[in-house]
């Protein structure tokens, strides 16, 4: 009974050392060498595709259908993402546009 306290003992100071380091070594790598997530990436992507369909779209105010899906479901994404009101504003107008097939 005692080797498997024993055991136990042991993982559970494994994992919390895996821990420690995971949450030590993250902010060390982001500021030694720049590495960050690519949150910040994946948002301008986003961010510069809806533009291109709202610009291209813009003077007209029609839109095909299956860019405003594009559009929407990248919307959806840019804001999960933490995306700013920016995008909010042209959303709104572009919802207006009539949807051409």
């Amino acid at each position: 009974m005692t080797l498997v306290v024993q055991i136990i003992g042991i993982f559970s100071g494994i994992s919390s050392l895996a821990t420690l380091c995971i949450l030590i070594i993250t902010p060390i790598r982001e500021r030694i060498l720049g590495i960050k997530d690519d949150r910040e990436g994946r948002r301008c992507l986003l961010r510069s595709d809806m533009l291109h369909i709202y610009y291209k779209n813009k003077e007209s105010e029609q839109i095909r259908q299956y860019e405003k899906e594009n559009f929407l479901f990248e919307y959806k994404a840019y804001k999960a993402l933490g995306g700013n009101s920016f995008i909010d504003d042209i959303y709104e107008d572009l919802r207006h546009w009539d949807v051409v097939t």
